[in-house]
């Protein structure tokens, strides 16, 4: 067996040979017995989630909410898509000693180079916010609907934008990170300055903003900026992990510049907060609003990350 083979043997395979023998052997010797049993315990973990709907991420209180926030709710469940990429997270956490390579050219990288970039260069960690399916449910659009250009403000490494790309003729994308910027491009989607996108050269049908308020400097200015370059009648998709915990990455001292304060604790209070408090004094009226998991592919001791998305569809206001 060469060492590239071994590389990528994954850990359902090592748990196989001559019955759980090899994941077992180590128990004895602490090192690697920690590792058998951080890999046990997320295999476990795993088969528990694979017979789980997850209807708990995708559930809001209604009676919690006003009359036009419960109106405008539309209920998501956990589609096949959504499950496709669970199943690639359980994968990619199989494969042990790639997982182990991420883990030390990670603490190695940290010391110059933010966690993004990171994700960037070692080609790990892709988000998971929205299906295909979710999307044009969102929008209540069908398959066929095409519009002519879409902006996704911080766009990662793209595998979010490819959901909604196929909707649109041009796709258009800012992002800090220089690695993800590579990434975007590989992808054949143009990548604006992220200090001239807002300069009116272009307008967009669609401007995406998912998971970005609460990780950059200044949420408040990004939402000026949206109204100045959407076309009339676009819409504008907003995902906000709650509750709401601000934390610039590439800032002196991890805090916005622009300060937004939500009141409430609970998923629905502070998703009212957003459309009260943000949104409408912004200038944008709700249009739609769900809750959905916000994945992120994980490692050997998760096979992923979620958190708690409040994802929102506006609309500019007729009141201005």
């Amino acid at each position: 067996m060469t060492a590239v083979a071994f590389f990528l043997i994954p850990v359902s395979l090592l748990s196989s040979i001559e019955g759980t023998k090899v994941m077992y052997s180590f128990s004895n010797r602490r090192g690697r017995g920690t590792l058998a049993r951080t890999i046990y315990n997320r295999v476990l973990e795993d088969e528990q989630h694979r017979h789980d709907n997850h209807s708990y991420w995708y559930f809001v209180k209604r009676s919690n909410l006003p009359a036009d926030l419960c109106d405008s709710f539309l209920q998501l469940d956990q589609d096949s898509e959504t499950m496709d990429f669970l199943e690639n997270c359980y994968e990619k956490s199989d494969w042990v000693f790639m997982q182990i390579y991420h883990s030390v050219a990670k603490s190695l990288l940290s010391w110059f180079m933010e966690n993004t970039s990171i994700n960037g260069w070692l080609g790990r960690g892709s988000m998971f916010v929205f299906s295909r399916s979710q999307f044009t449910q969102l929008l209540d659009i069908d398959e066929d609907w095409k519009e002519e250009s879409l902006l996704d403000l911080g766009a990662g490494d793209g595998e979010v934008t490819k959901m909604m790309a196929p909707y649109f003729n041009h796709i258009y994308a800012t992002e800090t990170s220089k690695p993800m910027v590579k990434r975007l491009n590989d992808k054949g989607y143009r990548v604006l300055d992220v200090e001239s996108w807002d300069d009116g050269s272009i307008s967009f049908d669609l401007v995406s903003c998912l998971n970005l308020l609460d990780r950059c400097d200044k949420p408040l200015s990004i939402l000026h900026s949206i109204k100045k370059v959407l076309k009339p009648g676009g819409h504008v998709i907003v995902a906000v992990v709650l509750p709401f915990e601000p934390y610039v990455e590439f800032g002196p001292d991890n805090k916005p510049t622009e300060k937004i304060e939500l009141k409430g604790h609970t998923f629905e209070e502070q998703s009212v907060s957003l459309v009260r408090d943000v949104f409408e004094p912004a200038g944008f009226s709700l249009v739609r609003f769900t809750r959905v998991p916000y994945l992120c592919e994980g490692d050997l001791e998760t096979s992923f990350y979620v958190l708690d998305d409040a994802l929102f569809v506006l609309k500019l206001s007729e009141k201005g």
